[in-house]
């Protein structure tokens, strides 16, 4: 069965509004049910199972990708890369582990809109180094509340990620241009569309809580920089040349050249190093 199940899920490509009212409407499973579903799917590949099981953790997809609101992509496309990882998790869930759903599956979540965001935003390409790609990862979790950052607090973590001051400042005002309240500004029609309106209100799943737990869990991964350093010399170089030089990558012809192997080989290399990368996202998510 392929990794993203092939049942209809509501699309969030439309308006986000009705999106997140119909996703809010599919009931919360108790444990008994989430882990009879989920028996249903693993012994007996039950589609309609995980189907539910999908269906009835949408929300918490929606939380999740509201945490990445900074990063200045569509909602809807982070939605979209988060469903993936939330069908992801489905189909590896143990229900016999004796772990949530919930708590299995929002690493799954994070790890495919951590690299849709690695894929996509104009920031990573900017951030050329490894010491500012690791910033660009790191500054939202390592900053206290959403107050700016005092000078003290700006000299330790320029120190901590080996980047001048003024890269953490940059950075942060970047990240700040694209910050959105969770409540609205006093008005009935803003609290309307205020995103705090979109959160579930079951306490025992509140996604407000699963992405406080998404964040601290955050604070252990180093991103990007991380999966990069895992590599080798040479697939570093290719990956950097292929994916991180914006407006001039390299072509498989170019580095097959420049390592003396064919263009084959490069692709190879290419692919063995995206997956390794993928894998490193997808442990420091965990």
């Amino acid at each position: 069965m392929n990794a993203t199940m092939n049942f209809p899920v509501p699309s969030a490509t439309g308006s986000l509004e009705n999106y997140v009212q119909a996703v809010n409407r599919f009931p919360v499973l108790s444990q008994a049910e989430e882990h009879e579903l989920a028996t249903r799917f693993k012994s007996r590949d039950d589609l309609d199972a995980a189907r539910q099981l999908v269906l009835s953790h949408l929300r918490v997809v929606v939380s999740i990708a509201r945490g990445y609101a900074g990063y200045g992509l569509p909602q809807a496309d982070l939605i979209q890369e988060g469903n993936i990882g939330l069908m992801k998790a489905v189909k590896r869930y143990d229900p016999d582990r004796g772990v949530r759903l919930v708590s299995f599956a929002l690493h799954w979540i994070r790890a495919e809109i951590h690299e849709f965001v690695v894929r996509n935003w104009r920031m990573v390409k900017i951030a050329t180094t490894k010491a500012q790609r690791k910033l660009f990862f790191n500054l939202r979790s390592m900053k206290q509340g959403l107050e700016p950052l005092k000078p003290q607090q700006i000299s330790e973590i320029a120190t901590q990620l080996n980047v001048s001051e003024r890269d953490v400042v940059e950075m942060e005002g970047r990240f700040a241009g694209h910050d959105v309240a969770l409540e609205g500004h006093g008005s009935d029609e803003d609290d309307t569309f205020a995103p705090i309106q979109y959160l579930a209100e079951n306490e025992e799943y509140e996604p407000s809580r699963i992405l406080e737990v998404a964040e601290q869990e955050h604070l252990q991964t180093t991103g990007l920089a991380t999966a990069l350093g895992s590599l080798d010399e040479r697939s570093r170089r290719i990956i950097e040349a292929r994916w991180l030089n914006e407006g001039n990558a390299a072509t498989l012809h170019e580095l097959a050249a420049e390592f003396n192997v064919s263009a084959e080989r490069i692709r190879q290399i290419e692919q063995k190093a995206l997956g390794k990368m993928q894998g490193v996202l997808t442990l420091s998510a965990a």
